[in-house]
């Protein structure tokens, strides 16, 4: 059965804007990918609220991705398919970074997926890259992420050239889907199903293991 990992934020964990609960299966985008994919895939959520790409948060401790990436891929061998979905909390002000920095830390992600997710046979997953979208109406969470709205604007570009270079597969959340206005970092439970049917198709076009 092959075996597809989400490693994500919580847009990946299904944070519902406005409440803070946690969208249920079936809602949430991984489980929609999963249900359209079929039975015959394995899914791998791995999703934390304010998770960074690499980036150290020194209010929200455990958060950078990169610190549990090298645990995570490989107690969940092998795999056959890897998603990264982050770069949203890079955004927030005390970070203070660039799109290019922020591109960086997902590289950073990639390469050690490309090193670390080999199997006994010499197989490397195919690696989807997912660049976050513009932020949209900030609310509650406007100081914390002030600035981030115009950084968010070039970070398509810079995720997609990121994924050329390293060779991986691109795509862009924001080009199906918007934030919600509620808080304007997360998704709504109709762009969670309209995303999780769209990385499906992604997903179902690439080489079978």
């Amino acid at each position: 059965m092959p075996r597809i990992l989400v490693f994500g934020d919580s847009n990946s964990w299904g944070f519902e804007p406005g409440t803070g609960r946690r969208y249920p299966k079936g809602t949430r985008w991984p489980t929609v990918m999963h249900e359209s994919l079929g039975n015959d895939w394995e899914l791998v959520e791995e999703a934390l609220n304010g998770r960074t790409t690499v980036f150290d948060d020194p209010i929200e401790p455990y958060r950078s991705g990169v610190a549990y990436w090298p645990a995570c891929l490989l107690s969940h061998a092998p795999l056959d398919v890897i998603i990264i979905a982050l770069g949203i909390n890079d955004l927030k002000r005390r970070f203070s970074l660039s799109a290019a920095d922020i591109a960086g830390g997902a590289a950073r992600l990639v390469q050690i997926a490309q090193q670390l997710a080999v199997d006994e046979e010499g197989r490397h997953p195919q690696i989807i890259l997912v660049s976050p979208p513009r932020l949209a109406k900030l609310s509650d969470l406007a100081d914390t992420f002030a600035g981030g709205a115009e950084t968010s604007h070039q970070l398509r570009a810079q995720f997609a050239k990121t994924a050329e270079a390293l060779g991986v597969h691109f795509i862009a959340l924001g080009d199906s889907v918007a934030l919600s206005d509620i808080d304007g970092i997360h998704l709504d439970a109709e762009g969670h199903k309209i995303w999780g049917r769209k990385m499906a198709e992604l997903v179902k076009t690439l080489p079978r293991p």
